[in-house]
């Protein structure tokens, strides 16, 4: 079995893929073999010692996987590690069946995404129709999610995003309208909404941060989910005060160790949307497992448009 092996942490390059035993399945587990691995941007951080939890080396990095059972059912599962490889051994209970209208692809890179626009969304805020959301790093797997999940509750989407590519994601994922990163977020995000925002999702932080704060309107919601341009934003305590604003802090992940039953709900109804046409995931780029450390610093860099996976 090829599987994908961090052995210390460091630079991308030092990623090995390598031959080893199939895995050995324990009591309550079951074998998939991988046809699709979902990358994100935590996996560069894992295997650069970048991330706040820091797992015993050697490891192989992946946190999504779709594939086949023994007994040909389709599957994803969230397995936080070891997806980079063609076969995994994951408890039976934690597998979900992936919908007959969605590729190994698209379930591969749905979990997280999904899981965490609608946990931002419907369950740490709520969204109301006919509102507006500015969405940062909108050309991002994250970011698509967001739109497409608040366009589906009657909300009006703004996507900043940093390319032309990215910008064309977030539109044809129902954004009303698209700002460059490099213009003036907070101008044009009030122009477009009339006056500002009700929410922004900021999955970036870095020198959009603050812009984007002064884009809400009263009382308007700041949904603070990741720092994707490596700097954590210094937000004007002012700025809040003064407007009556809320800063809402995401972590889906540190949600799913505390309420594993109330995350499985939440999942299991991302998947139910996805087969009734409600939400649309995309199919991904896909690489295979050679290109891992090519694909990790295209993430790093944001050199990233929509989704990827490596392919076993």
């Amino acid at each position: 079995m090829r599987r994908v092996v961090c052995h210390d942490f460091g630079p991308l390059e030092n990623l090995r893929v390598e031959d080893g035993p199939s895995p050995e399945p324990r009591d309550g587990q079951v074998v998939v073999d991988v046809k699709a691995a979902g990358v994100n941007f935590v996996d560069a951080l894992f295997v650069q010692g970048k991330y706040q939890i820091k797992p015993p080396t050697p490891f192989t990095p992946g946190g999504e996987v779709a594939g086949v059972t023994s007994d040909s059912r389709r599957v994803i599962a969230s397995c936080g590690l070891g997806g980079f490889a063609e076969q995994i051994a994951f408890p039976a209970f934690g597998l979900y069946d992936l919908p007959d209208n969605l590729t190994f692809g698209m379930g591969a890179t749905l979990i997280q995404s999904y899981a965490t626009a609608v946990f931002s969304l419907k369950h740490r805020t709520n969204l109301e129709p006919g509102e507006w959301i500015l969405v940062l790093g909108a050309g991002g797997g994250v970011g698509r999610a967001v739109i497409d999940v608040a366009t589906a509750m009657g909300a009006r989407a703004i996507g900043v995003a940093s390319s032309e590519e990215k910008r064309e994601i977030a539109t044809l994922a129902g954004a009303e309208a698209t700002i460059d990163s490099a213009d003036d977020i907070k101008t044009k995000a009030r122009e477009i909404s009339d006056g500002g925002v009700d929410m922004v999702y900021d999955p970036v932080g870095g020198a959009l941060a603050e812009p984007a704060l002064r884009a809400l309107r009263f009382k308007g919601r700041y949904v603070v989910v990741g720092f994707a341009a490596g700097e954590i934003p210094r937000l004007p305590a002012n700025q809040i005060l003064l407007n009556n604003r809320t800063v809402v802090g995401v972590d889906w992940g540190a949600w799913t160790m505390r309420d594993w039953q109330g995350n499985r709900a939440l999942v299991q109804q991302v998947l139910d949307d996805c087969a009734a046409g409600t939400y649309h995931p995309i199919e991904p780029a896909s690489y295979p497992l050679d290109d891992v450390a090519k694909v990790l610093h295209d993430f790093e860099t944001r050199k990233v448009a929509g989704k990827v996976v490596l392919v076993p």
